[in-house]
């Protein structure tokens, strides 16, 4: 915003360089042959000032380009450091969350084989009882129970 500042007040300068030179030809006290050479000078001096400027104008956009660039290569270095802790965090929650898993997986094993073995034993238990049940001897017919 600055830089159009300048160059608008630049364009505004030439103008009235412009406007100044005409009319003191209009009103020049002075012969045509110094007026002339007054004019010559005076476009040479405009001529090696707007170079001066824009001389300086270029440093000046080099050194904000060059500022520009070590910015944007601190945001990208930034960029890729938070992208680093990001996925540094990332690596942390995923193995935390495989872990719980196989703690997890490894309880309902342990749940299951425990079911099974008192499921086991109790159809054992069940087994015992029916044939401890039928292999009592049958009672003789005419005797009371």
């Amino acid at each position: 915003m600055a830089e159009d500042s300048k160059i608008h007040h630049l364009g505004w300068f030439l103008a009235g360089l412009g406007v100044g030179a005409v009319v003191g030809i209009l009103y020049a006290p002075k012969a045509g042959r110094e007026t002339r050479e007054d004019l010559a000078n005076s476009a040479r001096e405009g001529t090696e000032y707007v170079r001066t400027r824009a001389k300086q104008a270029a440093e000046q956009a080099s050194v904000y380009v060059d500022k520009g660039k070590e910015k944007v290569s601190d945001l990208m270095d930034k960029g890729k450091e938070q992208v680093g802790q990001y996925v540094d965090r990332s690596r942390e929650v995923v193995d935390r969350g495989r872990a719980q898993w196989e703690e997890f997986v490894e309880r309902g094993k342990n749940i299951v084989n425990d079911q099974t073995t008192r499921v086991g034993a109790a159809v054992d238990a069940g087994k015992q009882a029916y044939k401890s049940t039928t292999t009592s001897p049958a009672p003789v017919t005419g005797e009371p129970l």
